[in-house]
């Protein structure tokens, strides 16, 4: 019996996220999905909601684009340090460096935390 590799959850969205396709970066989430911040704070909570969002972001942002600096899981947990650039809400050449925290469970992100 082989064991399921947790991280590839966070890698197909990776490479949803870059090809901006909402479809295959969606199926990589629970229907109840909870987005957060550093502190806790929800940022988004549902799957319909997050759709909403990352669809309007993906249509205003034709250059956004998510560098994996690096990843390590532990558990259930996956941790990705990441350079985003091209966020049409950004400077022109802006970097933001951000630490995604995704929880996997049934081969499904059901948890982000965003530490920025």
């Amino acid at each position: 019996m082989t064991t399921p590799d947790i991280t590839l959850p966070a890698q197909r969205q990776l490479e949803a996220y870059n090809n901006r396709d909402i479809e295959a970066f969606m199926a990589c989430y629970a229907q109840d999905i909870v987005v957060e911040d550093a502190e806790g704070n929800i940022l988004m909570q549902g799957w319909e909601n997050m759709y909403k969002s990352y669809a309007a972001m993906f249509e205003q942002s034709p250059e956004l684009h998510c560098k994996l600096v690096s990843r390590i899981a532990v558990g259930n947990y996956v941790l990705d340090e990441e350079n985003v650039t091209g966020h049409a809400k950004r400077s022109p050449g802006e970097v933001s460096h951000v630490v995604a925290v995704y929880r996997i469970a049934d081969d499904l992100i059901q948890h982000v935390r965003f530490i920025r």
